[in-house]
């Protein structure tokens, strides 16, 4: 899956899930200021996003995230035949 395929399918997660409107969805948008996702709601992010993965996510592996561009990064990092960034 590419990073633009990934940012696809965060946006939907973001707009049917959280009720965001895509046209706020951008990769700088920061998940708290910007799109006032809690830290409640990332872990339900965090649940949503298993499924491309086939396995659990570390919630430590998300720390730094602040933006949906660094969502991409670490879920692209993670995939299955990805080198770690």
């Amino acid at each position: 899956m590419t990073k633009n395929e990934l940012f696809e399918r965060i946006v939907k997660i973001l707009k049917d899930s959280f009720e965001i409107e895509p046209s706020r969805i951008t990769p700088a948008a920061r998940l708290y200021d910007d799109l006032d996702i809690d830290s409640i709601d990332a872990v339900d992010l965090i649940v949503q996003l298993k499924p491309l993965l086939g396995r659990n996510l570390q919630p430590e592996a998300f720390k730094q995230v602040r933006t949906v561009q660094d969502i991409v990064d670490v879920v692209h990092g993670l995939l299955p035949g990805q080198a770690a960034a």
